[in-house]
């Protein structure tokens, strides 16, 4: 159960490595006025690569990015890197958040201080948590799982060992979004006596929708959204296929290029962002980049997109979640789940939507994320004991 401070320290070889690479990148062409029609728009990844090349300093945000207090722990064979926060209230109620893909645990970086000291941001010290925000396995600072099977569930059973043989606690929240919402589910739906409630910001693509052949019995909410859907996947979904099918293929070019790297994430955050095409809207250059390389000083492109794999070929079926369940949903994230749909399949009690913001919702509205899940929280706060 040994649990050790993490210390994030980038080689500088690999740092050296990366000057080099992209100090010698070999672009493609792009068709005249095609802007990002067919993909990353050529113009705006040379600029943000200049940057990177020039004024980025990764050192500077190492720094930064470890004023967090961080562990690692060892389990079922991974070694789990996660930020530990304690409250600052009389009584925190604990919560663990998790990222989903392109991003990171960084996904949480600016809604930490928001729940942990509430009273700093204009809110309740008796609304604090101790916040834990772990790295998925196969992202960024966690070890690559060694074996096939690493799927949502999976890591769900290992987020429940994190915080009761781990960390001590015996009841908890639990709370995320892309990735980060299907564990959630998992842990709710097969540990409820763990949980004092989820809260989600989408429930991603929903199967038994999308796959019903009996329209009569679907709503017209539902069937909008198996149409929105199946337009989405056709127009949007190629990432996902190639990632859920042939990752190790897709690996070998994001590994190589952080050029590369760079075109198949940042096209993901204008794409699902609230940003109206323009990502300078809601994310700054830093910002960006420091996403890609947590992926890229880590070497972790291929084994954060099998999860894909591993999600689509041997995930386990998912019944009612019975625990109280939060939805946050933000009007410019992809597929908005129909409400109806959402009843009849998790126990929502509160159910919101936000006036703006999309799929990067800790990062792009962290005060609204943050002022859902204090009020989601605090009736079922009860008596916390730690």
């Amino acid at each position: 159960m040994t649990i050790e401070r993490f210390h994030i320290h980038v080689a500088d070889e690999i740092l050296d490595d990366l000057k080099y690479r992209l100090d010698h990148i070999r672009w493609p062409e792009q068709v005249d006025n095609d802007g990002w029609e067919r993909g990353t728009e050529l113009s705006y990844l040379k600029s943000l690569v200049s940057y990177w090349k020039d004024h980025y300093d990764w050192r500077a945000k190492e720094s930064e990015l470890n004023r967090f207090s961080q562990y690692c722990c060892h389990i079922d064979g991974i070694d789990v890197h996660f930020v530990h926060e304690r409250g600052k209230g009389s009584n925190p109620l604990p919560i663990i958040l998790t990222h989903g893909w392109p991003d990171s645990y960084l996904r949480y970086e600016k809604i930490i201080p928001l729940l942990t000291d509430p009273a700093s941001y204009d809110g309740n010290p008796e609304d604090s948590f101790d916040v834990i925000v772990p790295s998925l396995p196969g992202f960024g600072f966690s070890s690559r799982p060694k074996h096939s099977g690493v799927n949502n569930f999976r890591v769900s059973e290992m987020w429940a060992k994190l915080m009761t043989q781990h960390l001590g606690y015996s009841k908890f929240a639990a709370a995320g979004g892309d990735i980060g919402s299907g564990v959630t589910r998992y842990l709710a739906a097969n540990h409820p006596e763990l949980l004092f409630g989820i809260h989600l910001t989408d429930i991603g693509i929903i199967r038994d929708l999308m796959t019903a052949t009996d329209q009569a019995k679907l709503s017209e909410e539902e069937l909008r959204y198996k149409k929105n859907a199946s337009a989405w996947i056709a127009e949007e979904g190629g990432y996902m296929s190639l990632q859920s099918t042939r990752p190790q293929t897709l690996a070998y070019g994001l590994s190589d290029s952080p050029v590369g790297l760079a075109s198949w994430i940042i096209e993901k955050f204008r794409a699902w962002s609230d940003c109206n095409g323009n990502l300078e809207q809601k994310f700054s250059e830093d910002e960006l980049i420091t996403h890609m390389m947590i992926y890229w000083v880590t070497n972790t492109a291929m084994s954060a997109a099998n999860i894909y794999y591993e999600n689509s070929h041997s995930l386990p079926p998912l019944g009612y979640i019975e625990v109280p369940t939060g939805i946050a949903l933000f009007p410019a994230d992809i597929l908005l789940p129909p409400r109806e749909w959402a009843v009849r399949n998790l126990n929502v009690t509160r159910w919101t939507t936000l006036p703006r913001g999309g799929h990067f919702t800790a990062l792009e509205e962290p005060e609204l994320l943050a002022q859902d899940i204090r009020a989601f929280y605090k009736p079922l706060r009860g008596k916390i004991n730690h």
